[in-house]
């Protein structure tokens, strides 16, 4: 049989990092390919790697056959629950295998509401259902947040910041995040700045985004409302109005400081610009 690549299941999940090949190539000269490779017809599904190692030294390898798939979101969805139960995926990689299966399962639904839907307009009306039943409608495939999340093994706010981060952060962020250069809280507050700061923040590596992320958690902090004590409260008794006012008056300077400090960093990526623009012109 020749085995064939499909290129979207090749890239569907992360590659491994070079070490972590090496490491699996190293294992497989030593010990042969101990795990068959899982096919879907003759289309390569699970051990794109191991196959191209054994290719590569013309080591035997063995394959099976999975019978249950019927299409490619089969497919992909077994290749998500396999990797997610994996200890080597990272947090935010099962993060986002988790979303995609909630797409895949939510994409489900929407296609058997609208085939029941399409179904029922070419057949007569039927008599009118209970109540009950009529609210039901098709079944539908859970895919809260909280099924996210446990599917992920992880807390809701977490998901909630990969999120965001696949929303809204560059593709250098989302590179920083997925190797581990910073961590799903700090990319998801950096992936708010616009996309110019975010690219300057990964450049400057790891204590940058780390000085950006808390750069933009004390804007939010200056930016929140006083919460003001009740009159009566033991706290407003207590706290004369001068404090409060102090307080309001530190968070106007870091405001301003913090503006200041975005605009700083603004005028020097366009210096940086105009010097490499003039080196090459030179």
């Amino acid at each position: 049989m020749q085995i064939q690549i499909n290129d979207t299941l090749r890239a569907y999940i992360d590659p491994l990092t070079e070490a972590e090949y090496t490491a699996l190539e190293r294992s497989i000269l030593a010990e042969g390919c101990r795990d068959a490779l899982v096919l879907w017809n003759d289309v390569l599904v699970d051990g794109h790697n191991r196959y191209a190692i054994c290719q590569q030294h013309g080591i035997p390898f063995k394959v099976t056959q999975n019978t249950s798939f019927r299409s490619m979101e089969d497919v992909m969805l077994w290749m998500i629950d396999n990797h997610l139960g994996r200890r080597s995926v990272t947090d935010f990689q099962r993060g986002v295998l988790a979303l995609r299966r909630k797409d895949i399962l939510e994409a489900r639904t929407a296609d058997t509401v609208a085939q029941a839907a399409a179904e029922d307009a070419q057949i007569a009306p039927p008599e009118p259902a209970p109540a009950e039943e009529a609210a039901a409608g098709p079944a539908k495939v859970r895919t809260s947040r909280e099924d996210v999340a446990r599917a992920a093994r992880l807390s809701t706010a977490t998901i909630s910041q990969i999120e965001k981060i696949q929303k809204q952060a560059t593709p250098e962020l989302v590179e920083a995040v997925r190797s581990g250069t910073i961590s799903i809280n700090a990319a998801a507050t950096v992936a708010s700045l616009p996309q110019e700061e975010q690219v300057l923040a990964v450049a400057g590596g790891k204590k940058q985004l780390q000085q950006a992320a808390k750069e933009v958690r004390e804007q939010r902090a200056a930016n929140r409302p006083l919460k003001q004590p009740k009159e009566d409260s033991p706290e407003a008794l207590a706290a004369p109005a001068a404090m409060l006012s102090e307080v309001e008056l530190l968070r106007a300077e870091v405001a301003r400081l913090t503006e200041r400090n975005a605009t700083l960093r603004a005028e020097n990526a366009e210096l940086r610009e105009r010097i490499s623009a003039l080196v090459d012109a030179s």
